[in-house]
């Protein structure tokens, strides 16, 4: 295993928190203006359905940043330090959703622990898709 300068708790809960509100707050507008309910409660599908497609498939576009990664200035990428690719991103994404689904949440929890006190920072979706999320940029 080769993790080279990984990213730890406080700046990927950041990166989340951007990405909640840069991404998060327009799908629930486009949401409302497509369903015109204003509780989401009949949205709620298609906004998990792009934020899931938001969380596969930019990673791989975008050399592991989304949008809030991107402002933190780190990014996610395979345990060699390679870019990320959909089948990667895929089995981070939805069994990481998946994981924590099942476990109510406590495997979220626990994820965060991991990624506070491990050395390589990494998470259950991590440890499971082969990844890390790093400081270190394209090509370094």
């Amino acid at each position: 295993m080769d993790v080279h300068n990984p990213a730890g708790f406080w700046i990927r809960l950041g990166a989340a928190l951007l990405d909640g509100l840069v991404i998060g707050i327009p799908l629930s507008i486009l949401s409302f203006v497509i369903t015109g309910d204003i509780d989401n409660s009949s949205g709620d599908g298609w906004i998990n359905l792009l934020s899931a497609l938001y969380g596969i498939f930019l990673p791989v576009y975008w050399r592991g940043y989304v949008v809030g990664k991107r402002v933190c200035g780190i990014r996610i990428v395979k345990i060699d330090g390679e870019d990320v690719r959909i089948g990667t991103m895929v089995i981070r994404v939805l069994c990481g959703a998946f994981i924590y689904a099942i476990t109510l949440g406590i495997a979220a929890i626990v994820s965060g622990i991991m990624v506070g006190i491990r050395e390589d920072k990494r998470s259950i979706h991590d440890l499971i898709a082969g990844t890390y999320v790093t400081y270190n940029r394209p090509g370094e």
